[in-house]
């Protein structure tokens, strides 16, 4: 059984799909792939169900009925991945913003390298981000520089979405408990991760803006994040996390 899947939320993604999902599936290390379609007006999920009899056993669909939000359905691919055996579950954007060839480098983190998790990471050596406006990069930037210091969490991007977990790492986060579902959902993954004492390293990437299909970024997204990472930090006060380590030698 192969290792390795890549769990790919979409909503109105079928300018994409095809393209992403063909692309994993021509990487020299294999990925199995499992989208997370929110009834996607655009027949993403139907277009996917066509690749499905092409790609057999490699490619997995979840369908759900409705915009339910990025952190669910990760939560969701995750609960699945775990469910079916997976060692390695990777999450990717599906509009090429993450470069699918830097899968392996996330693998190769994790599996040769040793890590818990493995970030794709736009800032560990610089500012790595093309195609986009000076203020929104500013402002990821800065997001950054906030969750570090109300956290005190040593990760450059904290909120990057491209990233490589180990089996070991999700079954010692308690994912009913993720609460948030925008950007604060990937900040709330790592900082659980961190805080359970897993090894957690950045992979430098570069992150391109998509060329096609529409973002999904909103106000709200933002808020959810500004004010999570409040919430966040002043809940741990209340948590006990037991390092992973120490869990399994009980």
């Amino acid at each position: 059984m192969n290792q390795n899947i890549v769990v790919i939320p979409t909503y109105n993604e079928i300018e994409n799909i095809e393209a992403i999902i063909r692309k994993v599936f021509s990487l020299s290390k294999p990925f199995d792939v499992l989208i997370i379609d929110d009834g996607s007006p655009d027949q993403t999920g139907a277009a996917v169900k066509e690749l499905q009899k092409e790609f057999s056993g490699s490619l997995h669909l979840v369908e759900r009925k409705g915009k339910l939000g990025l952190g669910t359905a990760y939560i969701h691919g995750f609960k699945w991945a775990l469910e079916k055996g997976y060692e390695y579950i990777f999450e990717m954007d599906a509009d090429f913003s993450h470069p699918p060839e830097d899968l392996i480098r996330l693998y190769q983190a994790c599996a040769e390298q040793g890590h818990d998790a493995a970030i794709g990471s736009r800032y560990i050596t610089g500012v790595n981000v093309v195609n986009w406006p000076i203020n929104r990069v500013l402002m990821s930037y800065f997001a950054g520089y906030y969750v570090r210091t109300v956290t005190g969490m040593p990760i450059m991007d904290p909120t990057a979405g491209f990233i490589c977990y180990t089996r070991k790492v999700l079954e010692t986060i308690d994912l009913d408990h993720i609460r948030f579902i925008g950007y604060a959902f990937q900040i709330e993954m790592k900082f659980n991760s961190w805080k359970y004492g897993f090894d957690i390293v950045e992979v430098p990437i570069i992150f391109t803006d998509r060329t096609k299909g529409a973002s999904k970024m909103s106000r709200g997204i933002f808020k959810e994040a500004i004010l999570g990472v409040l919430s966040l930090k002043v809940n741990s006060y209340f948590k006990r996390y037991i390092p992973a380590k120490k869990q399994v030698q009980k």
